[in-house]
């Protein structure tokens, strides 16, 4: 059975080079454009990873996203891979601490996401 990512980003075009990225993989792909889309998608269906870009427009950015999926507030785990043009010491810090997986700066290369997504642990 493939394992199920969310995409969440608020650009169209970014939502799409990923899905391009992953699409020859054994995954099954769905998309938000932002925050609270993402949690309205996770209340009503599992996914094992969120790729989740940290500077979105709305009331949740990234970061507040990843902190309420770290809280059990879906009823699930899922990994977490913040995605931020941001790439500062303080920036990839506060990615972890609220929770991340991983920290990707953009941009990253192809191969690079894969083989993040490649290492993560099965889920409990």
């Amino acid at each position: 059975m493939p394992k199920t990512i969310l995409i969440v980003d608020d650009h169209a075009d970014i939502r799409r080079l990923l899905r391009m990225t992953l699409e020859f993989e054994d995954y099954e792909i769905f998309e938000a454009g932002d925050g609270e889309a993402a949690l309205r998608f996770l209340a009503e269906r599992h996914a094992d990873t969120v790729l989740l870009d940290v500077m979105m427009p709305g009331p949740l950015n990234g970061l507040d996203v990843c902190r309420r999926i770290r809280a059990g507030d879906q009823g699930h785990k899922a990994h977490v891979l913040l995605l931020s043009a941001r790439g500062q010491a303080s920036d990839r810090e506060a990615g972890l601490q609220a929770g991340a997986d991983a920290y990707l700066v953009k941009p990253f290369s192809p191969l690079q996401l894969i083989e993040c997504l490649a290492g993560l642990p099965a889920l409990a």
